[in-house]
């Protein structure tokens, strides 16, 4: 079973997104030594949103005038209170950028070529543009890289966003990561959405489990502890090699020589369960063809429910389609009543207009049938209302 994997990794000061940018574009020489890179296959790295300058220098070129604002706002500020852009956006509680990552189980790529991965990085960009929604002026840098165990795409973006500030009543710049992804529970619905869009685009991924209580470790604590397993592993798997090398060499001494009549003494019960060993291997054999036609039945059961989940997802997405014209046609039908309704008012007060001049022999009385004619049944006498709310129009 294969899972869709997004990630969103907070970043709360400078140094850290300059860090995070070295490692994303492979800046530093120390990744020569790093056994999680494989430097022969750098040169498969995708730049899907490329950045032609370090990261601290693309983030000030998406902050200019949130910059240029904070400048000016502190002119007006006590020379002991005043900070300069980069002390107030390291100093502050939110985030100076957030660092999405895409991927999924390692088998899911096996023996993918380059092309669907980079299909597959596609829709991992539509997600973060179309449903999470942010523009191309606030993505700092995308890049999909290939040269470590299992591909994965590190998307880096600056929420920047204007907000309205209740102290001075005007908007203000600031960064939000708050305003696209609200808290763990969106995150989680999030989640859904990508795994959903996945599957829409035909990678057939499962969504992993939710609200898990397993605790999740930044990249450098996680290539940590999986440097220290596999150096267990290793000294386990070393013991045990010794271990059977010194019971091969221990049975190879005490070797009986073959058909001596020591050689083939074997008690009753094991030679017993030696047969029953042999009768269950039998069985286990007849049963392979029964086995094997399960299987196939249960693969094409499995056929039938992916196209049928398929042919579900296919409707929903026309539902929601549907969803989104009815919606149209019906904000189109209330701009048409509210239309109507003006119309109405505007012909009942020319017809009470027009039924004042009549009334005051202005209009000769002959003129009255034809302007009924026009104004058909809304030509009615005015009630209960002064001539002059009657003329006016």
């Amino acid at each position: 079973m294969n899972y869709a994997i997004f990630r969103s990794e907070p970043i709360y000061t400078l140094n850290n997104l300059a860090q995070i940018g070295s490692h994303n574009k492979r800046e530093k020489k120390a990744y020569k030594s790093n056994p999680n890179i494989d430097l022969s296959k750098t040169k498969d790295n995708v730049e899907l949103v490329p950045l032609n300058m370090k990261y601290v220098k693309g983030f000030y070129e998406i902050t200019k005038e949130y910059k240029k604002e904070h400048e000016e706002r502190m002119k007006n500020e006590r020379e002991d209170r005043r900070r300069t852009f980069r002390q107030m956006v390291d100093k502050s509680k939110s985030v100076v950028a957030d660092e999405m990552i895409f991927t999924a189980s390692h088998n899911f790529f096996n023996d993918m070529p380059k092309e669907k991965v980079l299909e597959w990085s596609e829709y991992c960009m539509a997600f973060v543009k179309d449903y999470l929604g942010y523009k191309d002026e606030q993505i700092l840098h995308a890049t999909l890289h290939m040269d470590e165990k299992t591909p994965h795409i590190h998307c880096v973006v600056v929420p920047l966003i204007k907000k309205f500030d209740k102290r001075t009543s005007t908007e203000r710049y600031t960064i939000s990561k708050k305003q696209y992804i609200h808290d763990k529970e969106h995150l989680s619905e999030l989640q859904d959405y990508y795994c959903e869009l996945l599957n829409l685009g035909g990678f057939a991924l499962e969504r992993g489990q939710k609200h898990s209580e397993v605790e999740h470790l930044n990249m450098k604590e996680f290539k940590r502890a999986t440097q220290e397993v596999n150096k267990e592993l290793t000294n386990r798997n070393n013991k045990l090699d010794q271990a059977i090398t010194d019971l091969e060499i221990k049975m190879e001494s005490n070797k009986p020589v073959l058909f001596e009549k020591e050689s083939i003494k074997i008690k009753k019960d094991t030679f017993d369960s030696m047969n029953k060993v042999i009768e269950e291997s039998k069985k286990i054999s007849e049963m392979k063809p029964k086995l094997d036609n399960t299987y196939k039945a249960m693969k094409e059961q499995i056929s039938t429910y992916s196209k049928v989940q398929q042919e579900n997802y296919d409707l929903k997405d026309e539902n929601e389609t549907l969803k989104f014209q009815n919606t149209k046609l019906s904000n189109r039908v209330s701009i048409l009543e509210n239309t109507i309704t003006v119309l109405k008012r505007t012909i009942e007060r020319v017809s009470n207009f027009f039924y004042h001049l009549v009334a005051d022999g202005l209009i000769p009385k002959k003129k009255e049938e034809e302007i009924h004619n026009i104004l058909g049944n809304d030509y009615k006498p005015y009630k209960e209302k002064s001539r002059d709310d009657g003329l006016s129009l």
